[in-house]
């Protein structure tokens, strides 16, 4: 009989990959809609020989003490992993693994819908409609910024990053990027894209999206100071991680029209909001729906399907983290 390894699973994936879990694996589930408690997180791990987390759950040394010396693998259900403390796993040899790819376009999507939605103030639009206050067209109301032709700064030029700079090129747009580890000249010649330094984008740009990962170095990458560069007419974009933006400098920056707008996916203390963001027209917030289409929840799911049973069967996961985990138990 084939071996099952017991798994815990920290929230309910799209059906078709927890099928597919279900079918090597005996499933412990948390069931609720919220993020599942830390003392049922610690509780539940004991003894497991894999774990498929979300960004929601802290995955620590006090949760690898808790797991015991079963635990192979941890599967993240996301492209970032800053839940995840990679160098603790990496130490126990216990490999960890992340969903990328398969959401950049979605995520791109999402953060072209923010774009324009801020830009040509449609949401608050469609409040004012639904408030039914009388009105009457005229030549100055609810003016906004044109997109065509205008200058994009992407903070982050990696997938999500360059899948906005080729949407960017059907609005005839220009595209200036920022970036640690600048791509090849073949990159940027594919999207006539041009370096900046950071603060020179800031000052540049008319529209500014953020695609980076959470560090030390990129927590408040976006503060008072960095956002009174910008220029007063341009749209701050966010669908990377909250903590990147200082939310409080963001809701005065809005409030005194420092910048035109902003449109945010994620939040810095989520599910939190900053109270003065929520107060703000020019503020144009989703609930983290970056990737939240039928078919990349579902593309997410069987990649941290295949990832979870991958390990436990004792091949290479398709989207490893720690490498180095699975060279030293080859060479072992």
């Amino acid at each position: 009989m084939t071996d099952r390894w017991p798994v815990l699973v920290t929230r309910r994936l799209p059906q078709p990959a927890m099928d597919r879990i279900a079918e090597r694996c005996d499933v412990t589930l948390h069931e609720g809609e919220d993020a599942m408690p830390r003392v049922d997180l610690l509780r539940d791990i004991a003894g497991k020989a894999g774990a498929v987390t979300l960004l929601t759950d802290r995955v620590d040394d006090e949760l690898l003490d808790a797991a015991g010396d079963q635990l192979v693998i941890v599967a993240n259900y996301a492209v970032g992993f800053d839940n995840i403390d990679v160098p603790a796993l990496t130490a126990r040899g216990v490999l960890a693994s992340n969903t990328p790819e398969v959401l950049s376009e979605t995520t791109a999507d999402t953060a072209w819908a923010l774009l324009m939605a801020a830009a040509r103030r449609i949401p608050e639009g469609d409040r004012f409609l639904r408030s039914r206050t009388p009105w009457i067209w005229g030549p100055m109301m609810m003016l906004g910024q044109n997109v065509n032709g205008k200058v994009l700064g992407v903070v982050g030029f990696g997938r999500i990053g360059q899948a906005m700079a080729r949407r960017a090129v059907g609005f005839g747009m220009r595209v200036i990027y920022f970036d640690v580890y600048r791509p090849s000249e073949e990159v940027e010649r594919r999207y006539s894209a041009e370096y900046r330094d950071l603060e020179d984008l800031l000052a540049e740009a008319d529209f500014v999206t953020l695609h980076t990962n959470l560090s030390p170095e990129t927590h408040h990458l976006m503060n008072a100071e960095r956002l009174s560069k910008m220029k007063p007419t341009a749209v701050l974009v966010n669908t990377s991680r909250g903590p990147v933006i200082d939310e409080a400098a963001l809701a005065d920056a809005l409030r005194d029209g420092v910048i035109f707008g902003a449109g945010l996916d994620v939040f810095e203390k989520e599910p939190e909001v900053h109270p003065g963001l929520l107060e703000l027209d020019n503020a144009v917030i989703i609930p983290h729906l970056g990737s939240a289409t039928v078919e990349t929840r579902n593309a997410m799911g069987m990649l941290a399907a295949a990832n979870l049973i991958a390990a436990l069967e004792g091949r290479r996961p398709p989207t490893l983290l720690n490498p180095e985990v699975w060279e030293s138990r080859a060479q072992a």
